[in-house]
C-alpha cells in the first residue's frame, strides 16, 4: 500500500473521531436551559478539548491494521 493512502486514510479516521467528538459535544444543546450549566461547565469543557487531541491518536492505534491494510 502506497503512504499517500496510508495518510489519506489516517486523515479521514481523524477526521470521523472529531466529527463524533463535536456531535457528542452539541447533542445535550435540546435540554433545559438549567442543566446546559452542568453540562457545559469549563471542566467537561476542557476534558472535550482533551479528547479532541488524545482521541485521534488512540482510534488510529486501534485501527492501525484497517489503515496499512487497505481496508482488506
Amino acid at each position: 500500500m502506497t503512504t499517500g493512502m496510508t495518510a489519506v486514510r489516517m486523515a479521514a479516521v481523524v477526521l470521523a473521531t472529531w466529527a463524533v467528538l463535536i456531535v457528542l459535544l452539541l447533542a445535550p444543546s435540546p435540554l433545559p436551559e438549567h442543566w446546559r450549566y452542568y453540562i457545559y461547565s469549563p471542566a467537561s469543557v476542557c476534558l472535550w478539548l482533551l479528547a479532541m487531541l488524545v482521541a485521534p491518536a488512540v482510534v488510529c492505534t486501534v485501527k492501525w491494521p484497517w489503515i496499512t491494510s487497505g481496508g482488506k
